[in-house]
């Protein structure tokens, strides 16, 4: 029997008993992060990396069932012996490693491979199946180094300074808005946060995650000559709204891994499109596979049958798993409170 199987609730593990990333309710369910994709409310038990405490209660909801456990120590349930280990996606990301019956599998999560400072870095893990993502799974997709996209935010924020504009750059909430809050030259101006930023910077920084001084949004007035000097980080899900009219003349940026393309780029409609994203390109994704040594590989949402293929032809034995994860490079999976605050 598969030590991970695919059911209507989400993956499930039929010899511990227990899910991983449900997205309907359940009994036990071990959380790889806390984007809502991956983490729901509603279920009775959860279990997750310690680093990523702070962050699911603060968006599940401070009194949840949650237990924790550090990276890499080892936990035995129903004879299934369970660890997390850094993914590199957001704060408190982790990989699911499995051993049962001499068995090692390993469900990635969401991840990245390049460290930015915000979280542990990804860490491969030796296993005999590996259960990826392929957010990103195509060949067109191969990141430029993050250092050369903060630069050009740097750039596009000094250059709208010198025409008196705000820079509203847009980006997911969780996890992207601080690692651009991290590796950005917040020396060039005053930051603002948008509500459902400035919470999750809150939880960074009781991390011990540096970020740099920001200020809520909400809290400035539209003919503050601070405006015309900031640079403005929120979430997707405002730039359509009229909470955009506070700022008056203003430049606006996406920050997501889909500004590779030209269309979404157009349909966006915005003046910058930052290429940056919180999980592996193409190069990536083909290398952690490597370097865990699977034999067998499952890949989960994105572009799922180009991955699958491109394996097989390297003589893995591949397939996929149908699940219902999203994509948080779209604010998708807003709280009710960030899309009331998102409308202001």
């Amino acid at each position: 029997m598969d030590l991970v199987i695919a059911r209507p609730e989400g993956l499930y593990c039929p010899a511990g008993d227990f899910y991983i990333d449900p997205w309907r309710p359940v009994e036990r369910a071990v959380i790889t992060h806390a984007h809502g994709d991956h983490a729901h409310r509603g279920n009775q038990h959860y279990l997750a990396a310690a680093p990523g405490e702070g962050i699911l209660r603060s968006r599940l909801g401070q009194d949840i069932n949650l237990q924790t456990l550090p990276y890499g120590e080892r936990l035995l349930h129903h004879g299934v012996t369970l660890s997390f280990h850094p993914a590199g996606h957001v704060l408190g990301s982790a990989q699911v490693r499995l051993e049962y019956g001499g068995e090692v599998w390993v469900a990635s999560g969401d991840y990245k491979i390049e460290p930015d400072g915000t979280c542990a870095p990804f860490e491969p893990v030796r296993c005999h199946t590996f259960i990826t993502e392929s957010t990103f799974g195509l060949p067109i997709y191969r990141w430029q180094p993050q250092a050369q996209i903060f630069a050009e935010i740097n750039q596009w924020w000094r250059a709208n300074i010198a025409a008196q504009k705000a820079s509203v750059l847009l980006c997911y909430s969780f996890g992207k808005a601080q690692r651009i809050l991290h590796g950005i030259d917040a020396s060039i101006g005053p930051i603002l946060s948008h509500g459902a930023v400035e919470p999750l910077n809150r939880v960074y920084r009781d991390a011990g995650i540096y970020l740099p001084p920001t200020i809520y949004a909400g809290d400035i007035k539209k003919s503050d000559p601070i405006m015309r000097q900031a640079l403005v980080i929120a979430p997707p899900s405002a730039g359509a709204s009229t909470w955009m009219r506070r700022f008056g003349d203003y430049s606006d940026g996406f920050a997501s891994g889909w500004m590779r393309l030209r269309g979404p780029r157009r349909r966006r409609g915005v003046d910058r499109g930052f290429v940056l994203s919180d999980h592996a390109d193409w190069p990536g994704l083909l290398w952690a596979i490597e370097q865990t040594g699977a034999e067998r590989v499952m890949v989960t949402h994105g572009s799922i049958g180009v991955l699958v293929q491109h394996l097989r032809e390297k003589g893995l034995d591949a397939q996929g798993f149908s699940t219902e994860y999203g994509d948080d490079e779209e604010e998708n999976a807003a709280a009710p409170a960030e899309l009331a605050e998102g409308q202001r």
